[in-house]
């Protein structure tokens, strides 16, 4: 097994931040694991999973074994009276994978286009947008524990899916507060291939506000998938400015819930905020709307700064080069610098989605 040493790993994630690994092995199998679990120089090592570097932030070199994810792979496993099973691996692109269930006819996921990232990280993120969450489309996953080797599967239930979270967002711990689990598999395991159940017969989801207007734009009612994909695309790009121009990971900060007593806190100070009722009874505050209401869209500290078109997205005002990238340092500067101000203005401290390393 070839472990590369001090990898550039600026081409390697969306926000084009500088940085290296001090150790990288490409993974396209689950032998590739077993095979460095195997080796006395690596198997006791710390190791870090990287898929498609869309949702991390680097704050210096990675000094873990860093296992890259590679694995393709794309399949039907089944199919029955109730939906298509769809299988595909790890390293396969996201968005990739939706075109071609599409062009399959298996319909179910165009709201989830243009996401960018890899298939095995969507389970990690429990990824989302536009009314539909991966956990919706889930049916199965298979992983290996990369201290014993052993692949193993887990269902949705098993995968502990919250908003924009799961069992490999945690670390196991024996003090786990009543009601959590246990049990984690952060940098415990390594997702190998995740299989989608995609519904028969398939029906539309166009609850959010920009579909809506689409729909009477268009005035069609009962939009086909790819006409839902096409202004699903139409949609995201109009709004989020993409990776391999601007650098970014997407949204920064997680929609906050909060109670309706505190939603009409706000709501009688700042009418105007953006709230969506949830069926737990709490509401969703738009994080954007908070960071915009704060003065921060298309402010910058250093070569970090707040994207002109939305103020959810952290963007690389520098380019591609060593020379003028922004530092993991300054996107955290200005993170902080954001929560500061919304937790001063509205009483709320927004949680980051990207991984920090």
């Amino acid at each position: 097994m070839l472990v590369q040493k001090n990898v550039p790993l600026q081409a390697f994630n969306t926000f084009h931040i500088v940085a290296k690994a001090q150790a990288l092995a490409c993974i396209r199998g689950e032998s590739d694991v077993q095979d460095l679990l195997s080796d006395p120089n690596w198997s006791a090592a710390p190791k870090f999973v990287w898929g498609g570097g869309s949702n991390i932030v680097l704050t210096g070199d990675v000094k873990p074994l860093v296992l890259k994810v590679e694995i393709v792979g794309r399949r039907l496993v089944q199919e029955t009276a109730r939906a298509f099973i769809v299988e595909a691996g790890a390293g396969e692109n996201w968005h990739d994978l939706v075109v071609w269930t599409l062009a399959q006819g298996y319909p179910g996921l165009e709201n989830m286009a243009l996401i960018p990232g890899t298939v095995g990280a969507a389970p990690v993120q429990n990824i989302g947008a536009y009314g539909v969450e991966l956990q919706d489309r889930f049916e199965s996953l298979d992983a290996i524990d990369l201290q014993t080797g052993q692949v193993f599967t887990l269902n949705a239930a098993q995968c502990a899916f919250g908003y924009r979270d799961s069992i490999f967002k945690h670390s196991s711990s024996a003090n786990a507060s009543e009601g959590q689990s246990p049990i984690g598999l952060k940098n415990r395991a390594l997702i190998l291939r995740v299989r989608l159940c995609l519904p028969k017969p398939w029906k539309p989801v166009l609850g959010y506000a920009d579909l809506a207007r689409k729909v009477l734009e268009h005035h069609c009612s009962q939009p086909l998938p790819q006409q839902i994909f096409d202004w699903v695309c139409e949609i995201r790009r109009a709004k989020l400015p993409d990776p391999a121009v601007i650098g970014n990971v997407g949204s920064f900060f997680k929609n906050p819930a909060v109670s309706p007593e505190q939603c009409a806190d706000i709501i009688a100070r700042d009418p105007k905020v953006v709230h969506y009722p949830l069926v737990d009874g709490s509401i969703k505050l738009a994080a954007g709307w908070l960071i915009d209401a704060c003065g921060w869209r298309g402010k910058s500290i250093g070569l970090a700064g707040v994207y002109e078109k939305q103020a959810l997205v952290l963007v690389n005002r520098g380019g591609s080069k060593h020379s003028d990238s922004a530092t993991g340092g300054e996107v955290m500067t200005l993170a902080k610098a954001i929560q500061t101000s919304v937790y001063e203005r509205f009483g709320i401290l927004l949680e980051t989605e990207p991984v920090v390393v």
